[in-house]
């Protein structure tokens, strides 16, 4: 593929950055775009871009998996997307290699993609530690796959303690580990707390006091976005429900279906959940633009890869200056960088668009500057802790602000229509509490009647 005296806009990632800068150039570029001197073409592994703060409660129940995803071709109509995987960046000459799913298949290898500008937002990936047996048994939680497959395996663990017995097994499925006190550790872990204390009310012989709901931090603090009173807060509020918050403590091993932490304590479990921080996605490195000692692309308040022409970034793959933070006293001290989270992702794709469409048109590029405004978080039905705008806000009041805010935030009117009605629903109505693990292996029935026959058998 060839530009062909098309101006080519090549955007590597379909999340937040990525699917709201095509939106946007989208718009801006209209004419140009119908005109076919621009095109706008986006790759992801995934053809949906995925709104993170909803998967806490898809994994809850709350809302419906196929509404916490994006279609990216619906929203995009005016864009090529491509169902793949950027393996290589040649940025000298401007060429980026791409797996697809059909060069899979086919042994064809992979295309070749030329451009014009680059925007390399491919986001973030899970970052592991070497704790001996988190790869056998830890669960992630950054895809809505990983979500609604915890809220099956949690009900699950529910129908096997019901079930057994042994008091050994019960013990495991009833201790639930969460690793990590970030806003994805401790939204799940609260969401589902809610949804396992409700469910348990169905099992004759299995009550809320019998499950173990341990958070492990490794830091002194919880939640550390919203300031360190809400923080302590947060651990007063879990700890209230029965939660074993650990902080100051790591996980040492989990082989063998053991959790052991740093201060000598052993849990044997079933579950693993794993959210200890991210780290920049592997093709960063492979890109050949410069890089910060944390691996995240040198940016200029502009958005630009520092140094580097034609080649712009933000989000999680960005370390991009904050203009609007007191800057160091001595020209020497590294400069104050934007948080990688949501609120700057969206603003920023916004500017970057902007940037894009004037670098394509010839016009003038302007900073990005945005003023911290706040975090908001959700400790579970009813509950959660904000510090907006210097205000803190705790229980009924920041958990329906955590949900205006990110109902105002999902993007399309869709999506916001269908959230809300589900929202609605879920209080009027009990919430659903059925397992459906079987949904990962969806040939295992059929495979299983065609090896024994069991089914003609039984006619």
């Amino acid at each position: 593929m060839s530009s062909n005296n098309v101006a080519r806009v090549l955007v590597v990632g379909g999340g937040y950055v990525g699917m709201y800068t095509a939106l946007r150039l989208q718009r801006k570029l209209k004419q140009e775009l119908r005109q076919g001197t621009v095109e706008v073409i986006v790759v992801d592994p995934e053809p949906y871009m995925t709104y993170q703060p909803f998967l806490p409660e898809a994994a809850a129940g709350s809302i419906s998996p196929r509404h916490v995803v994006v279609p990216l071709r619906r929203v995009l109509p005016q864009c090529k997307v491509i169902v793949g995987e950027v393996t290589a960046i040649d940025h000298d000459e401007r060429r980026a290699t791409i797996t697809t799913l059909a060069a899979e298949e086919t042994g064809d290898g992979a295309i070749e993609v030329a451009y014009d500008e680059l925007v390399l937002a491919p986001g973030s990936v899970s970052r592991t530690l070497p704790v001996p047996g988190l790869a056998d048994v830890g669960i992630g939680f950054k895809t809505v796959e990983e979500a609604i497959g915890l809220r099956n395996h949690v009900l699950e663990q529910l129908d096997i303690a019901s079930s057994t017995r042994d008091p050994a097994v019960r013990d495991a499925a009833l201790t639930f580990v969460f690793v990590g006190g970030g806003y994805a550790g401790v939204e799940a872990l609260a969401e589902l707390e809610d949804m396992a204390r409700y469910a348990v009310r169905y099992y004759h012989n299995v009550k809320p006091e019998d499950v173990k709901w341990i958070l492990v931090e490794a830091t002194d603090r919880i939640l550390p976005e919203v300031g360190p009173d809400m923080g302590r807060y947060a651990v007063r509020e879990l700890r209230g429900r029965n939660i074993d918050v650990r902080l100051e403590t790591r996980l040492e091993s989990c082989e063998k279906r053991v959790a052991v932490l740093s201060d000598g304590s052993r849990f044997p479990t079933r579950t693993l959940v794993w959210t200890a921080g991210v780290k920049p996605h592997p093709i960063l490195a492979a890109s050949g633009l410069p890089l910060t000692g944390h691996g995240r692309l040198k940016c200029t308040a502009a958005l630009q890869v520092d140094g580097v022409e034609h080649a712009w970034s933000a989000g999680d793959a960005a370390a991009v200056p904050d203009v609007t933070a007191e800057q160091p006293a001595k020209p020497d001290e590294p400069r104050p960088l934007c948080a990688p989270n949501a609120q700057h992702a969206v603003r920023q794709s916004k500017v970057l668009a902007e940037n894009i469409a004037a670098a394509v048109r010839g016009g003038p590029i302007v900073d990005y500057a945005h003023k911290y405004a706040g975090s908001v978080a959700s400790l579970g039905l009813h509950k959660g802790v904000a510090h907006i705008y210097g205000r803190k806000l705790r229980g009924y009041p920041a958990w329906f602000m955590h949900r205006a805010y990110h109902l105002g935030r999902v993007p399309t009117f869709n999506r916001k229509a269908r959230v809300l009605a589900e929202w609605t629903l879920a209080g009027l109505f009990k919430r659903e509490i059925v397992s459906l693990g079987s949904l990962e292996n969806p040939r295992a029935e059929f495979e299983l009647a065609a090896g024994t026959g069991r089914h003609n058998e039984a006619s």
